[in-house]
Protein backbone atom coordinates (compact mmCIF):
# COMPACT_ATOMS: atom_id res chain seq x y z
CA UNK A 1 0.00 0.00 0.00
CA UNK A 2 1.60 3.29 -0.99
CA UNK A 3 0.82 6.12 0.58
CA UNK A 4 1.44 10.02 0.48
CA UNK A 5 3.96 12.01 0.64
CA UNK A 6 5.23 12.96 4.89
CA UNK A 7 2.47 15.04 6.85
CA UNK A 8 3.78 18.26 8.19
CA UNK A 9 4.91 16.60 11.23
CA UNK A 10 6.88 14.20 9.73
CA UNK A 11 8.81 16.51 7.92
CA UNK A 12 9.19 18.64 10.68
CA UNK A 13 10.55 15.57 12.53
CA UNK A 14 13.41 15.03 9.68
CA UNK A 15 14.09 18.93 9.52
CA UNK A 16 14.69 18.76 13.50
CA UNK A 17 16.92 16.10 13.51
CA UNK A 18 19.01 17.65 10.51
CA UNK A 19 19.56 20.84 12.83
CA UNK A 20 22.64 20.33 15.78
CA UNK A 21 22.04 21.43 19.30
CA UNK A 22 24.03 23.26 21.53
CA UNK A 23 23.97 20.99 24.98
CA UNK A 24 22.25 18.23 26.73
CA UNK A 25 18.42 19.56 26.72
CA UNK A 26 18.52 21.65 24.05
CA UNK A 27 16.69 18.82 21.55
CA UNK A 28 14.42 18.41 24.17
CA UNK A 29 13.24 21.26 24.81
CA UNK A 30 12.79 22.40 20.72
CA UNK A 31 10.83 18.83 20.65
CA UNK A 32 8.53 20.12 23.13
CA UNK A 33 7.93 23.89 22.31
CA UNK A 34 8.70 23.46 18.32
CA UNK A 35 6.79 20.33 17.81
CA UNK A 36 4.70 19.94 21.33
CA UNK A 37 5.69 16.49 21.53
CA UNK A 38 7.00 14.30 24.61
CA UNK A 39 10.69 13.26 23.65
CA UNK A 40 9.45 9.86 24.12
CA UNK A 41 6.97 10.19 21.63
CA UNK A 42 8.94 12.23 19.26
CA UNK A 43 11.46 8.91 19.27
CA UNK A 44 8.60 6.62 18.97
CA UNK A 45 7.62 8.27 15.30
CA UNK A 46 11.32 9.09 14.21
CA UNK A 47 12.05 5.39 14.96
CA UNK A 48 8.85 4.62 12.82
CA UNK A 49 10.08 6.72 10.29
CA UNK A 50 13.37 5.64 9.55
CA UNK A 51 11.41 2.09 8.41
CA UNK A 52 9.56 4.51 6.09
CA UNK A 53 10.57 4.32 2.57
CA UNK A 54 8.96 7.80 2.17
CA UNK A 55 10.89 9.45 4.70
CA UNK A 56 13.73 8.14 2.70
CA UNK A 57 12.60 9.33 -0.77
CA UNK A 58 12.31 12.83 1.26
CA UNK A 59 15.25 13.16 3.10
CA UNK A 60 17.90 10.42 1.75
CA UNK A 61 20.97 11.73 4.23
CA UNK A 62 19.30 12.23 7.23
CA UNK A 63 17.51 8.73 7.34
CA UNK A 64 20.65 6.74 6.05
CA UNK A 65 22.44 8.57 9.03
CA UNK A 66 19.86 7.86 11.31
CA UNK A 67 19.54 4.37 10.56
CA UNK A 68 23.51 3.79 10.86
CA UNK A 69 23.35 5.36 14.50
CA UNK A 70 20.28 3.02 14.92
CA UNK A 71 22.36 -0.26 13.66
CA UNK A 72 25.33 0.92 15.94
CA UNK A 73 23.12 0.83 18.99
CA UNK A 74 21.49 -2.00 18.25
CA UNK A 75 24.69 -3.78 17.76
CA UNK A 76 25.96 -2.71 21.27
CA UNK A 77 23.86 -4.14 23.03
Amino acid sequence: MERGPLNRREQDILALERRGFPGPGAKERAIREELGLAPVRYYQLLNALLDDPRALAHDPVTVNRLRRVREARRAER
